[in-house]
């Protein structure tokens, strides 16, 4: 080792050789910085995790989560949904918490109509570790959701909430993490889209059958099924098989149920992932909540919770990476059975003409027991069960105050 006064002197040495070339550079770098100074950008300040919580799944993918509003304590039910332009409020949760909500000139679009609404301004919703202040909650009454699910729907939470932060929906670990925003660096191994974002992300995405088109979607996390398209998109394009089968059933949504055909495509494709021989809904869209020509329709959550997704509205943009669900094998089942939760039992709703649950002679308003000797009284279990495709399913039933056996055979749609 130098000695320190062997140390400076060949440092003085050093520096008086590079005196004039470090005195030009220094010089040029100076007058360097004058001419760039025009040139500065700032930097977004990286973006924090501000909380993480919990939730649950009903069936199709459909994600709920626990959440207080405003000083009230009981915990709401929410859906967590990108296919909802705002944030709202059940009427009938309304009514409970005795809040009056104000007239309004605005409507709301959904696949069984149009309906005037009220709201409830300056509101305030309190996530697990974080408190959502100002919230403008539309009112509706979402019943009919919770006859689906057999569980209460309190509300909805979409745009509002989306487009103040950064939300990762994780479904290996049944987490959502919300961030500030700001610059955030993604995982690796997904993949980035660019989505058109006004209120609802709109995404390219490929679909192919007698024909492959590129068209524009909705992005719905709000929606239990794999993809809903119009029937003029499917007419206009000539994209299904000639002679595709297709089969009678229902949906639900806002304002109630929708008739439709369930069918399959070939293909679906979303940036560079694709799912072979897809369950698909066609809908006669009488009153363009699919917004065709400028759409073809919607992606919905059973493709979407096999990745998980980060939203990034500030951005324009939505990560997806693979998940430990992304080879689940799709619902191909069909029964033409549409069961509801009402009034603590599990009802038979709807029958379709001509499908397995009419062969078993089921019928409207029978009370269901047992779905093959499961008496849970769960709807979801019971759906669940109900799709193993080729079994003979046991059924028992309540009618005119006795029991009864019924025996349907789920068919496949494949």
């Amino acid at each position: 080792m130098l000695s320190h006064t062997k140390h400076c002197l060949l440092s003085f040495r050093l520096f008086g050789r590079l005196y004039r070339p470090v005195l030009a550079l220094l010089t040029a770098v100076t007058t360097l910085s004058g001419a760039l100074g025009a040139q500065e950008t700032f930097v977004q300040p990286a973006s924090r995790l501000l909380t993480t919580f919990p939730f649950t799944v009903f069936t199709g993918g459909v994600i709920l989560i626990r959440a207080k509003l405003d000083n009230f304590t009981d915990s709401l039910n929410f859906i967590l949904d990108t296919g909802s332009g705002g944030i709202s409020l059940d009427s009938g949760t309304c009514e409970q918490l005795k809040m009056v909500p104000q007239p309004s000139d605005k409507t709301i679009l959904g696949i069984a109509g149009v309906r005037q609404v009220k709201f409830l301004y300056n509101r305030s919703l309190h996530l697990p570790g974080l408190t959502v202040d100002s919230l403008n909650f539309h009112v509706n009454d979402y019943d009919i959701l919770t006859s689906v699910y057999g569980e209460k729907v309190d509300g909805i939470i979409g745009f509002s909430f989306f487009s103040r932060y950064i939300v990762e929906i994780n479904y290996d670990s049944m987490q959502v993490s919300v961030y500030s925003r700001g610059q955030f660096r993604y995982p690796r191994g997904g993949y980035l889209l660019r989505p058109v974002i006004a209120s609802l992300p709109i995404l390219g995405a490929e679909v192919r059958d007698a024909q492959k088109i590129f068209g524009r979607f909705y992005f719905d996390t709000g929606a239990g099924l794999c993809a809903l398209l119009s029937t003029d998109f499917i007419t206009d394009s000539s994209l299904l098989t000639e002679h595709k089968k297709v089969y009678s059933t229902q949906a639900q949504g806002l304002g109630g149920k929708a008739n439709m055909r369930l069918t399959t495509l070939k293909e679906v494709k979303l940036g560079p992932y694709r799912f072979r021989e897809v369950p698909t809904y066609l809908f006669d869209d009488q009153y363009n909540v699919t917004s065709y020509p400028n759409l073809g329709g919607l992606v919905g959550n059973d493709i979407l919770r096999r990745f998980n997704v980060i939203l990034n509205y500030e951005h324009r943009s939505i990560y997806l990476t693979p998940n430990s669900h992304y080879r689940d094998q799709f619902d191909y089942s069909y029964t033409g059975l549409g069961i509801y939760w009402i009034e603590g039992e599990v009802r038979v709703g709807d029958v379709m003409k001509g499908s397995p649950a009419e062969k078993a002679g089921l019928k409207e308003d029978d009370v269901v027991i047992a779905v093959a000797s499961n008496f849970t009284n769960n709807i979801q279990t019971y759906k669940n069960l109900l799709q193993n495709t080729g079994e003979k399913v046991k059924i028992i039933i309540k009618r005119n105050g006795g029991l009864e056996e019924h025996y349907l055979v789920v068919k496949s749609i494949r």
